[in-house]
């Protein structure tokens, strides 16, 4: 993604509900088009929950975690814990080179990146060379390829759907380097951003539409039993 400058956006939701979270995430989806600019989403929880991949079926998930609420995210993936973890999710345009992309080489892209802001707080962590799964449809029991490992371990893994409207990619970092606060390391994914392909950062918050588009999903998707245990 290297060459000329280019606008990101960053936003920092702070803590928010489950709800919310997965409801603001496909907003800025479905309006990455209209925007025109990839926009860098950081989050956290306020309660404790899980989130499972859109195509997994709801009577394995409650079986396999004790969290409440569970929450049908809309990219794939497994099932991944959320409370201290640090979240974040990225809306890349349709018209943006990283959209274009094989999923595979945006899930690499996207772990380079977190692996770049380690290195900036002097944390060694490197890609996971070959999947090494262990739990099926769990997202941090085993690794995929191209995950983050930290000491050996997964750190952090992501999810992303792709449509007509944009690329989405939802990611988790977990668990956390010692000694490093979650503020610090989102200024080193900045910092990192600006280092490796010359993003130049605006830090916005939802506008009207967003925070419309979002509240509707909240209610009418995202926290609905209908919708998350449909499958």
């Amino acid at each position: 993604m290297g060459g000329m400058s280019e606008l990101w956006l960053v936003m920092d939701s702070g803590l928010c509900g489950a709800t919310w979270n997965m409801a603001l995430d496909e907003a800025l989806l479905l309006g990455a088009a209209e925007s025109g600019r990839p926009v860098l989403r950081f989050y956290g929880w306020n309660e404790p929950a899980a989130t499972f991949g859109y195509f997994q079926h709801y009577a394995d998930i409650e079986r396999w975690t004790l969290l409440r609420p569970l929450l049908r995210r809309p990219t794939g993936g497994g099932l991944v814990p959320h409370q201290a973890d640090w979240t974040y999710s990225v809306a890349i345009p349709p018209q943006h080179p990283w959209y274009r992309l094989q999923a595979v080489l945006s899930y690499q892209r996207l772990h380079e990146w977190i692996r770049s802001s380690m290195a900036l707080l002097n944390i060694a962590s490197e890609l996971c060379p070959e999947t090494r799964k262990e739990i099926p449809g769990q997202c941090f029991a085993g690794a995929e390829k191209y995950d983050l490992l930290w000491r050996g371990r997964k750190m952090a893994g992501a999810a992303q759907r792709r449509t007509k409207n944009g690329l989405l990619i939802q990611g988790s970092v977990q668990p956390q380097p010692p000694g490093i606060t979650r503020t610090v390391w989102q200024k080193a994914m900045c910092e990192a951003a600006t280092k490796d392909f010359q993003a130049q950062w605006e830090s916005v918050t939802p506008d009207v539409t967003l925070t419309r588009r979002a509240e509707e999903l909240a209610v009418e998707k995202y926290a609905l039993e209908t919708y998350n245990q449909r499958r």
